[in-house]
């Protein structure tokens, strides 16, 4: 529906009341502050009451009171701030309505708030935007002189139009504005989380550690950590979080700290795992679980190794250039009590290769679909056979990136290899 043809009584004094009136309206980009101005800008234009602005939200079909001020600036509460039927009646036409004997007026059935407040002029208008309605301005008095003409019904549809653009405008502004601040603290969250990413490598002669890291949002569920437990030993954790962003980063934060203190107060793998599981069990109320993978490797090769729920890790014999993957078992931390964890100890030869990842690595699809997989990680382990850590884990990521064409990454990657040297 076309909007409202301007009358002819639009004088050049309401001309520059509109202009004036707009000035005003559009004096500040803050939400609230351009709501009273429009408001006050009605109420001055008009000479009326009351004065009363709605949003009108698509989804719903309902009108939301955005703000209503009386005569003296007093806020007014829904209930008593407009008349319900002269509202329904804009909304319903797309047009402008004006009486000045809201009582009797034939054309309106008088409702409660018209017969309670004795309301004798009422002026209404929509609030258009290319032929849609976003809300919906009102005005009225009780006043015997009050009285509003077709000038005041032209002046108030120009108002009106120009209203919705200026909340509109201040709607955008202060959407930006959160926008910009929740940017901001996503990042600062995301430099804290990859703060807690470990910085120093192990100490331990014999072994080389690599890692990466990539979130597929501004935090990620995935997380690694190495550590030194004693001069001749250290610990190497993989984990993914059942959920993804800042819940998930939080959840990761918890499970890293609790792993990290019971690994450092001399628990054995499985017990650094079984205690995690059960205070997070204790403590936690959100339904969300971590799958870990926890390693502690010694000077002479030996290793010790605890699954719980997560992707088994890759091992690759030099000798042979043979690869499998290490046992599954145990369920995900912080999922079910009294967890099912088993110890796997295995012997490392010189230029074995342990690999840890997440299924962000192994679930990467490439253009038909096809995920990349545990066989295509083996064979790029092996084609990386004989390379330093640093040279198998760049080996292994362009693999992933060849194999995805372009295809952006849905879910976080974490890759760490460990390689003895002995």
């Amino acid at each position: 529906m076309p909007a409202p043809v301007l009358s002819t009584k639009l004088t050049m004094e309401h001309l520059t009341t509109l202009y004036q009136i707009t000035m005003t309206m559009n004096s500040s980009l803050e939400f609230n502050e351009a709501l009273a101005n429009v408001i006050d800008a009605m109420m001055q234009a008009t000479k009326a009451e009351r004065g009363v602005l709605m949003g009108y939200d698509e989804e719903t079909g309902q009108l939301r009171l955005l703000g209503a001020h009386g005569i003296t600036g007093e806020k007014l509460a829904q209930e008593e701030a407009y008349s319900t039927t002269i509202v329904n009646q804009v909304v319903a036409t797309r047009q402008a309505l004006l009486t000045n004997n809201a009582m009797f007026d034939t054309r309106i059935t008088p409702g409660q708030s018209i017969i309670m407040r004795g309301l004798r002029a009422i002026l209404c208008a929509p609030m258009l935007s290319q032929d849609r309605l976003v809300g919906v301005v009102y005005v009225d008095t009780s006043m015997r002189t009050g009285a509003f003409t077709e000038a005041d019904r032209d002046l108030l549809s120009a108002i009106a139009n120009q209203a919705g653009i200026t909340l509109e405008n201040a709607r955008l502004y202060m959407v930006a504005v959160e926008k910009g601040r929740l940017e901001h603290e996503l990042n600062l969250a995301r430099q804290i989380q990859q703060g807690l990413l470990p910085r120093r490598k192990p100490e331990v002669s014999g072994y080389e550690v690599e890692a990466l890291w990539q979130s597929a949002r501004e935090m990620a569920g995935d997380f690694y950590d190495y550590f030194s437990l004693t001069p001749d030993s250290f610990g190497v954790v993989i984990a993914d979080v059942s959920d993804k962003g800042a819940p998930s980063a939080l959840f990761m934060a918890v499970a890293r700290t609790m792993i990290r203190s019971y690994a450092f107060a001399g628990a054995s793998p499985r017990d650094t795992i079984g205690h995690t599981n059960d205070l997070i069990l204790d403590d936690a109320e959100s339904g969300m679980f971590v799958t870990v993978y926890h390693s502690v490797f010694q000077r002479d090769g030996q290793s010790i190794h605890i699954n719980a729920g997560h992707n088994p890790a890759l091992i690759c014999r030099a000798a042979t250039g043979e690869t499998h993957l290490m046992p599954r078992g145990g369920r995900a931390v912080g999922w079910f009590p009294d967890n099912p964890l088993h110890e796997t100890q295995l012997q490392l030869q010189p230029g074995d290769v342990m690999v840890y990842y997440t299924d962000g690595l192994t679930d990467a699809e490439n253009p038909q679909g096809e995920n990349f997989g545990e066989a295509r990680l083996a064979a790029a382990v092996r084609e990386g056979l004989g390379g330093s850590a640093a040279d198998i884990l760049n080996h292994i990521v362009v693999a992933v990136e060849h194999f995805a064409n372009g295809v952006v990454p849905f879910d976080d990657l974490t890759l760490v290899i460990v390689r003895y040297t002995g």
